[in-house]
């Protein structure tokens, strides 16, 4: 019997995902587990599991179709059945279709070979990059399933392609050398279109849709908010220390968690904002909103691009607690496994984003709206310091780097939190596990 494939529902505040390509071709043979399709959120990117049995009968969307939660997608069936339109379920009414599609009977036969008939066996991805990028498809080679062609086929064969014209000095379309020629000296090509456009030393490619919704973002941010920073440095030889236990425990069997160095420094930042509870709002324009439990935003880096997301009620772990479940989100985060919900600006009360490991020693944090304020964590680096009686020397120093909201903080109450957090860093003892 049939078996429906049905678009997920990521989060309760989601209502559409963005479809981005099939694994499967129309009569690939199906097991459950396979990846069957990958799709978007406006805040992650994830992959579909096939929860049947059987083989693909038939695909209702495309690479970039923005798909309703729910919605049925695709079709798994027996050998030989027939896909009539889209199956009517409980869980997912069908969508209105054209006259001609409810008629719509597909039959095929499981191909044993990546080519039948003429036929290329490619994925829609594959093909769309391919037209874009003028690959020639006869005679590549797919490294995918079943020999399938994939989008990193061709792009290595666009790369290999691209060396060859700048090595021979030919190959260029008449076309763009004709529209190069009409263009004055010096002036930029004319685009057609939001398409991208190629040249023999640079490409123009659109943006994804998570990188549009954080540029989106981070731009109203700035735009709609009176953002300052303040800068100043922790003395590390304390929480150095203490990392240092906390890794000789791990490799020793007596701790399950790695505690880290952001760890720590999130631990006094719960600390630092149960203090402060002025820090630990949302600025909402004529109102401010408290919050009496810490929810925590990490800012996560990830292939697909930076993700802010939230740990509920992290004031109530320990260290060997915290440290757990943010290493969990953030595994969840470059898995594309993430909840969307804790994606939300309105899901943390605060965000800690650390570019420590990268080196950097200091920079200026864009705050995620509405929350009041972030903090950056820089490298630690050695400075020089009083050690009393007129004797000095050089010990590590951590770079820490607030933003706030002056609309909803005073400068006086932003430094009283940073040097709060400072203290905090320095004089962390008492860490239960």
């Amino acid at each position: 019997m049939a078996t429906a494939v049905i678009m997920p529902r990521q989060g309760q505040s989601v209502e559409t995902c963005l479809f981005g390509q099939w694994f499967k071709e129309i009569g690939d043979e199906v097991k459950t587990g396979d990846l069957l399709f990958s799709y978007e959120t406006d805040k992650a990117s994830f992959e579909e599991e096939a929860k049947a049995d059987g083989y693909l009968l038939a695909r209702y969307f495309e690479s970039g179709d923005e798909v309703p939660v729910l919605a049925e997608v695709g079709v798994i069936g027996e050998k030989g059945e027939m896909a009539v339109s889209r199956i009517e379920t409980a869980d997912s009414p069908a969508p209105a279709v054209e006259q001609e599609e409810q008629a719509k009977v597909i039959e095929f036969q499981v191909e044993q070979s990546v080519q039948v008939s003429g036929r290329i066996r490619i994925s829609p991805l594959a093909r769309n990059m391919a037209a874009r990028m003028g690959v020639d498809l006869a005679g590549l080679k797919g490294t995918g399933p079943q020999g399938r062609i994939i989008a990193r086929d061709v792009e290595k064969a666009s790369l290999v392609r691209g060396r060859g014209i700048r090595e021979q000095g030919a190959g260029i379309p008449e076309k763009l050398v004709t529209e190069q020629e009409r263009q004055p000296a010096g002036s930029p090509r004319a685009l057609p279109g939001n398409g991208p456009a190629k040249g023999t030393d640079f490409e123009v490619k659109p943006l994804t849709n998570i990188r549009k919704l954080i540029a989106k973002a981070m731009h109203a941010s700035l735009q709609n908010s009176a953002q300052l920073t303040h800068h100043l440095s922790a003395d590390a030889r304390n929480i150095l220390a203490i990392r240092k236990n906390f890794k000789k425990d791990f490799e020793s069997g007596n701790i399950r968690e790695n505690v880290t160095i952001n760890d720590l420094v999130c631990y006094a930042v719960i600390r630092a904002l149960k203090e402060h509870p002025q820090v630990n709002t949302h600025f909402l324009g004529d109102r401010i909103k408290y919050f009496s439990k810490v929810h925590l935003g990490l800012a996560v880096d990830t292939d697909r691009g930076l993700m802010v997301t939230a740990l509920q009620n992290a004031d109530d772990l320990s260290v060997t607690g915290l440290s757990s479940r943010l290493q969990q989100l953030a595994a969840d985060c470059r898995k594309g496994s993430i909840n969307p919900d804790l994606l939300s600006p309105e899901a943390a009360t605060f965000t800690v984003s650390n570019l420590g490991n990268y080196g950097v020693e200091m920079f200026t944090p864009i705050i995620n709206l509405p929350q009041t304020a972030i903090l950056g964590v820089c490298a630690i680096l050695p400075r020089p310091k009083e050690l009393g009686d007129g004797v000095y020397a050089f010990v590590p120093h951590m770079g820490l780097s607030l933003t706030y909201d002056h609309r909803a903080l005073d400068g006086g109450e932003a430094t009283r939190f940073l040097a709060a957090v400072r203290s905090q860093i320095e004089n962390l003892t008492l860490l239960t596990q």
